[in-house]
Parts: C-alpha cells; sequence; structure tokens
C-alpha cells in the first residue's frame, strides 16, 4: 500500500508546530560571533550567530532593537536571548532576538583591529601617500571574479560614461583560502607590465569571513606599494576593509568605483561647451569694451589738437627760462655789490692810503719795522714815502 504524500506546506507547518510547543525554544539564551550583519533600511537587523563549528539565521525586530546599548557589527561577540521559531513559508529555521548584549570581541574582528592600528601608525592610510586617480584613463584594470553582478556592473558603468575605454579583467578568487596571495600576484602583474592606468580592486558584500582576504597584510602592503592608483571597491557601503583605508580611493560598491575611475564623456562635453559659450561671450563683451575705449581715446583732445600740449610745454619752458634768467641777473648784482663793498673796505685799511697821507714805512732787510729792537746803530733802513724809496743809515737810536 502507497504511503499518503503530504505537501511541503504541510509538513513546514508541522514541524513551526513542534518548534513552537517546545518550551526551550521559546526562550534561548545563546551566545556566539556575528557575521554577515545587516541593518535594514526598516530598522530590522539581520545576521549569522556563529562558533566554530556551527552557525544559525538570526533576525531582531526595530521593536527590539531600541534596547540595545551598542552598535552591532560583524565580528563581535554576543550574547542574544530570543525565541526559535520556524519561517514557514522559507522552511527555514531561525533566532527572533528579544535582546542582546556584547560578550567581548571577535577573534577575526580583533585581527582586523590590530592590523588596522598598526598599519595606521606606519603610515600607509595617510592622504600624503594617496595617488592622484587619472580623469581620462584609457585603460581600466579590473581585478575580481570573473564570474557574477560585479564584473557586469563595472562593464556596464564604464562603458556608458566612457564607450572607448578599455577594460582589462583579471580574474581572482575573491574568497577562500589563499585569495590574499592571488590577489597580491595580480597587483604585481599589472604594475610589472604596465596593464592599466588605474585598478580596480572589486567584490561584492559579504560576511567578514568572505571579505578577510581583502583584510590581510600583504595585501594592503601590495596596494601601497602599487605605481598604479587603486581604487578599492570591496562589499557594500556599510563594508570597511583594509584595502579600502590603504588603497588611493575608496568606493562604497563597485558601481561606484566605476564611476570614480573614470569622468563622464558626455558631461565632460557639456562643459566643454558652455565653457566655450561662456568665453564666447566673454569674448565679445571684451570687444566691445575695447572699441569703446578706442572711440572714446579718438575723441579725447590728445588726437583732435594734438599740438596743444606740446605748445603749453613750450611756454612752460619759456616761462621757466626767463624765470632763470632773472634769478640769475639777480645773483650776480648782488654778488657785484657786494664785491664793491669789499674793495672799499680794502682801500680804506690798504697802506698805500697811509703814505698818500704824507707817513711812510720803514723796512729793514725787507722787513717792516715795528719796534727798535729789530735795528741796531748803522744798519741800513729803506723808508718807503708815497711814490719814492729813500735807503737811510741808523745813526743813533733815541729811547
Amino acid at each position: 500500500m502507497r504511503p499518503v504524500a503530504i505537501t511541503v506546506s504541510d509538513l513546514n507547518k508541522y514541524i513551526k508546530n513542534k518548534v513552537d510547543e517546545d518550551e526551550f525554544l521559546n526562550n534561548v539564551y545563546v551566545k556566539g560571533e556575528i557575521s554577515n550583519f545587516k541593518h535594514h533600511y526598516t530598522g530590522h537587523m539581520y545576521f549569522t550567530l556563529k562558533d566554530d563549528k556551527s552557525l544559525i539565521k538570526c533576525v531582531m525586530f526595530k521593536s527590539s532593537t531600541s534596547t540595545l546599548t551598542f552598535v552591532p557589527k560583524d565580528g563581535m561577540k554576543v550574547l542574544i536571548l530570543g525565541t526559535v521559531a520556524v519561517y514557514e513559508a522559507g522552511g527555514i529555521y531561525q533566532i527572533y532576538c528579544k535582546a542582546m548584549q556584547e560578550d567581548g570581541i571577535g577573534d577575526l574582528y580583533k585581527a582586523y583591529e590590530e592590523l588596522k592600528n598598526k598599519l595606521e601608525r606606519e603610515g600607509l592610510f595617510d592622504k600624503l601617500h594617496k595617488k592622484k586617480i587619472p580623469l581620462m584613463p584609457k585603460t581600466i584594470g579590473v581585478l575580481t571574479s570573473q564570474t557574477g553582478a560585479v564584473i557586469r556592473d563595472i562593464i556596464n558603468v564604464s562603458t556608458r560614461r566612457n564607450p572607448n575605454v578599455h577594460i582589462k579583467l583579471y580574474p581572482i578568487p575573491v574568497q577562500g583560502k589563499g585569495a590574499e596571495v592571488k590577489i597580491v600576484e595580480a597587483i604585481k602583474t599589472m604594475n610589472e607590465l604596465k596593464l592599466s592606468d588605474v585598478i580596480i580592486l572589486a567584490r561584492g558584500g559579504g560576511s567578514i569571513e568572505d571579505l578577510w582576504p581583502f583584510n590581510e597584510e600583504i595585501v594592503a602592503r601590495a596596494i601601497y606599494e602599487s605605481e598604479i592608483p587603486v581604487i578599492s571597491a570591496v562589499g557594500h557601503e556599510t563594508d570597511f576593509s583594509i584595502s579600502d583605508f590603504v588603497a588611493d580611493l575608496r568606493a562604497p560598491t563597485p558601481s561606484a568605483a566605476a564611476e570614480l575611475a573614470q569622468a563622464d564623456v558626455y558631461e565632460l562635453k557639456l562643459k566643454i561647451e558652455s565653457y566655450r559659450n561662456r568665453y564666447r561671450q566673454s569674448l565679445k563683451k571684451k570687444i566691445e569694451f575695447m572699441r569703446l575705449r578706442y572711440e572714446k581715446a579718438m575723441t579725447s583732445r590728445v588726437f583732435t589738437d594734438p599740438f596743444k600740449k606740446i605748445n603749453e610745454n613750450y611756454m612752460n619752458i619759456d616761462i621757466k627760462i626767463k624765470r632763470m634768467q632773472t634769478s640769475i641777473q639777480n645773483i650776480l648784482t648782488q654778488n657785484k655789490t657786494r664785491a664793491q663793498n669789499y674793495v672799499l673796505k680794502l682801500d680804506t685799511l690798504s697802506p698805500l692810503k697811509t703814505l698818500a697821507r704824507g707817513y711812510s714805512i720803514a723796512e729793514h732787510e725787507g722787513k717792516i719795522l715795528r719796534s727798535t729792537k729789530q735795528i741796531k746803530e748803522n744798519d741800513e733802513i729803506r723808508h718807503k714815502v708815497r711814490r719814492w724809496e729813500v735807503d737811510c743809515k741808523c745813526k743813533k737810536i733815541n729811547k
């Protein structure tokens, strides 16, 4: 006899009822590490709680998140109080969290923070080391998985913004063991062979474990040493990897990275046309301004009567010459009068005037006698009178 088959809905409903009837599952207290955390725009929180052997999906509705005293993140160890229930339509079971508290930092999150602090102290995140992204790169190198939506999004956005851009895909594993080594090899190869003008390192969202290759130190140092500018687009907008901090530019998503990697040629054309129109208008205004200046200059006195200013200068020169001549004549007259006065004074004091009044001047050996001590008896003496000189001999000196 064939057994009676039940529907999937009946099976899920049966399991749901069994779980709902279990008192232990209605109020469980579980500890684990948060992974693949998503804070929905509605306010609900979706994440996975895991340990080293297993994991379970969890949801915390907006009505319960108001009691949180911290912001949950991937890698955090937490304690949650909730109810295990079956989502009948999806055939999955999960924990509906009522409360949550921190229980320390997860191993991956701790390693992430330690490496981040180490590289920051070494200066790998400094803006001084960031290279400028070229405005219009001819070739964009993309390091990501060759399958999936990431490469398609980058190609669609890039070709829409610039149909002439050349995209070179260098396939790499974006998660799993050994992925970090392949990423480093790809970055070095792109630099050694000069395969592109800019590199986009990209992958979609995922848990902290999925994104971990982009948190490895060797990847960070390869990005830092790259001569080609690197744009990091790892995970979703809320995900931050070590690669994001050390890269020359961080993009929130792979599509945004394609936009940041190059300018939109159509926008550039519009800008160029706008600049051309502005320059054309400015040139017209400049020409009109220069024309008005020219007309004003041509109607000025300099052009209508050019000799007027010259004649005025001639008159000024003549006036100044006349003043100079008058001043010189006055100075000469004053000096002549002063010289005549000096001559009269000298003439009054002249010894010739004394001789003219009947006096004589006695000399001995060419020297004027002023004292009897200068001569003795029998010395020859010369007397100068008005017109003659008389030679005499001293017979006697009378005191």
